[in-house]
């Protein structure tokens, strides 16, 4: 590719000679390309007060809530202890090689992710649909801090809330301190409900069975813990990246240390082993369902916040020459080890739990998602002995500390693209001004349908438009921009040789494997529900609007950076459009100038007049 726009130089400087007006085109260019190499020398960039904050803040936005609540629920319906084989596998296929990818390019042109994407003007739309989905997120990832702090203050009770029946919740409650099934089983009135379920549904999120007549008013008490939430998200980003970076020491130590408790606790527990052992049994028929590898995949897409820009805007306040090679393998490893460490800690304590209620089918006492962590843990705590408040405080402060280390990270994607854009405009404002944004917006969160809004837009507006995107990076970079060249930026960076699994991996298995996803997840699209509960026709509208909004930065971006170039057919267009920027590379000045003479000392072959077969080649060995 790089060959082409060689050769298409060499012939527009022949024409320069002979046709003033070329010539005057080519200058104009040159003088577009001094400009905006002096811009570039003139822009400062925060960096990390030491470099193992950038470690640590990707292991405290990696490592989140999905960790605790999702993967042992992931793992437990999908094999079980046989889950970590795929698991692995699409670690090494696709987390690992996509992560190395996002930071590399961050950190080689220090700018955010919409920037970034100036090694393929056309695909910028790209890194605005993953802003935009990241925005999305922040919204409700801070709901559900709000639900932990709430939950938090209620930890330091005298009697845990949920464990006891309150008079307004009915006959049909059942207390979580005497909950045994065999009461459940000589309950011929209805269905029995826990008293954690129905604290969690009635007390906090007073939730309706519908939204057929809308999701009603915010709960006050909720309003006042988003709000919590998003003052403590504030304070750690208004100075900055400096002062994120020292807040991810604690945020990324902590949760390791209390669950180091929480699980020296749970072993000590009776029938906590036959949990674990049930976490960790292999159902070696399971390998050969699809469905276990599209989870695989999906948990790993989102456990490790790939392709949603994060990653990118933490890499850029990187030292351009930071061997970044050692935190991948690091952070990747942590992820996955931490997952597996807190399914045993969830089935350990779970296993404690059929073990009061005298039932062997661990799978009945767990529920799924925010069940897990609200309804299922609380419910096991209650029935702990011994201090039972000491350990609702831990886990519920452990999961606030892994949603504020999350929320930051994206919350600072979105405020580093407005400041790329607006450099003038202070950080303090930018982060005061998206925590009243993304407060006034949760507030539909904190409604009694707040968690159907929540679960429609966690799908529409960030999984399924991410999964699109994700297709589109990978092809970008590898195949437009070119693994090729992305590797000999790394060299230039980095002076590492990039090997041929990662190679492979970027051009051909990674996007192969995304997009056998996206097959099929189209294939087997249901509509969403909620708890059983569809949702109202025009919610579905709105849903696939929010998702066109998302997806449909692509083409909206696409056709306005072709319209912008300056070539005079559209194909010229299309061609300048493919093309890097004229100051795409090191933001630092001096780089740039030594980054563009490299460029041009390098050899490269006439790839128009290869075949396609050896342009493909080329591009992954060459």
């Amino acid at each position: 590719m790089d060959s082409q726009y060689d050769k298409l130089s060499q012939q527009q400087i022949k024409i320069s000679i002979a046709k003033p007006e070329a010539k005057n085109f080519i200058k104009d260019n040159d003088a577009l390309s001094v400009s905006c190499t002096n811009s570039s020398s003139d822009t400062s960039r925060e960096k990390w007060g030491k470099e193992i904050e950038f470690l640590f803040s990707c292991i405290a936005l990696s490592v989140g809530l999905g960790n605790v609540w999702r993967f042992p629920f992931i793992a437990l319906e999908n094999g079980g202890g046989a889950f970590v084989i795929p698991y692995i596998i699409v670690l090494l296929l696709i987390g690992r090689p996509v992560y190395y990818m996002e930071v590399i390019i961050g950190q080689f042109a220090s700018r955010g992710c919409i920037q970034a994407f100036d090694m393929v003007p056309l695909m910028k739309g790209i890194a605005y649909g993953q802003v935009y989905a990241t925005a999305l997120a922040t919204t409700y990832y801070a709901c559900v801090m709000a639900l932990t702090i709430k939950y938090l203050i209620a930890s330091l009770s005298e009697i845990l809330p949920w464990s006891y029946c309150q008079p307004e919740w009915g006959p049909l409650c059942i207390s979580t301190a005497a909950f045994n099934h065999t009461h459940l089983n000589n309950t011929l009135l209805g269905k029995p409900t826990s008293s954690a379920e129905l604290y969690f549904t009635k007390t906090i999120l007073r939730e309706k069975d519908n939204i057929d007549d809308g999701i009603g008013l915010p709960n006050w008490d909720l309003v006042l813990c988003l709000l919590s939430a998003w003052l403590i998200i504030c304070t750690i980003l208004i100075k900055g990246i400096r002062s994120s970076g020292k807040a991810s020491y604690f945020l990324a130590i902590f949760p390791y240390v209390v669950m180091s408790i929480l699980l020296c606790r749970a072993l000590t527990l009776p029938g906590s082993l036959n949990g674990i052992i049930y976490f960790l049994r292999p159902q070696w028929d399971q390998l050969l369902n699809p469905n276990v590898w599209y989870a695989a995949i999906t948990q790993m897409f989102f456990s490790l916040a790939i392709c949603f820009g994060t990653l990118v805007m933490y890499a850029s306040y990187n030292n351009f020459r930071k061997n970044v090679y050692r935190d991948v393998i690091i952070i990747t490893s942590v992820d996955s080890m931490t997952s597996i460490l807190a399914g045993c800690i969830i089935f350990g304590i779970l296993g404690n739990l059929a073990y009061e209620t005298n039932t062997h089918d661990i799978a009945h006492v767990v529920k799924g998602g925010a069940g897990l962590a609200f309804i299922s843990y609380p419910e096991a705590i209650a029935k702990f002995k011994y201090l039972p408040q000491v350990f609702a405080v831990l886990f519920f402060l452990m999961l606030l500390v892994l949603g504020i280390g999350s929320n930051i990270g994206m919350a600072s994607c979105v405020i580093t693209v407005i400041k790329d854009r607006f450099q003038y405009l202070p950080h303090w404002l930018l982060a005061s001004g998206m925590g009243v944004v993304g407060f006034i917006v949760g507030l539909v969160y904190t409604t009694p349908g707040g968690q159907y809004i929540l679960n429609l837009i966690d799908y529409f507006g960030c999984s399924f438009i991410a999964l699109f995107l994700a297709i589109a990076q990978l092809v970008a970079v590898s195949w437009l921009y070119g693994v090729k060249r992305l590797c000999q930026d790394i060299e230039f960076m980095l002076g590492l040789k990039t090997g041929l699994y990662w190679r492979v991996c970027w051009a051909i298995i990674t996007p192969g494997l995304m997009f056998l996803v996206l097959i099929y997840s189209l294939i087997n699209y249901q509509p969403l529900d909620y708890k059983g509960v569809k949702y109202p026709d025009a919610v579905y509208n709105f849903a696939w609007l929010i998702w066109a909004v998302g997806v449909g930065q692509l083409p909206f971006w696409a056709f306005y950076t072709i319209s912008q170039q300056s070539g005079k057919t559209f194909k010229q267009k299309l061609h300048l459009a493919l093309k890097p920027t004229n100051n795409w590379g090191p933001l630092e000045a001096k780089l740039l100038d030594e980054y563009n003479l490299q460029r041009k000392s390098f050899d490269y072959n006439d790839s128009l007049t290869l075949s396609w077969r050896s342009r493909v080649y080329d591009n992954i060995f060459g």
